[in-house]
């Protein structure tokens, strides 16, 4: 049987594990690295927060010139 501060540290140490992998997550998100061409713009974490997509004013221009 565990006792009440073994259990709370093990909750404790299980967050902060859970707490570094979100910020492994969201550093990765917001690279400001375009999907399409892979260039680094900073219009592409702009159009993540407005838009949903990962990539850049000229590829979004394109694409919306010639959707394929």
């Amino acid at each position: 049987m565990l006792f009440f501060p073994q259990i709370l540290f093990n909750y404790v140490m299980k967050l902060e594990i859970y707490k570094k992998e979100d910020n492994k997550k969201e550093e990765e998100k917001l690279d400001n690295v375009c999907e399409e061409c892979k260039n680094e713009d900073e219009s592409v974490s702009q159009n993540l927060m407005m838009h949903g997509y990962k990539i850049c004013d000229s590829c979004k221009i394109s694409k919306t010139i010639f959707p394929v």
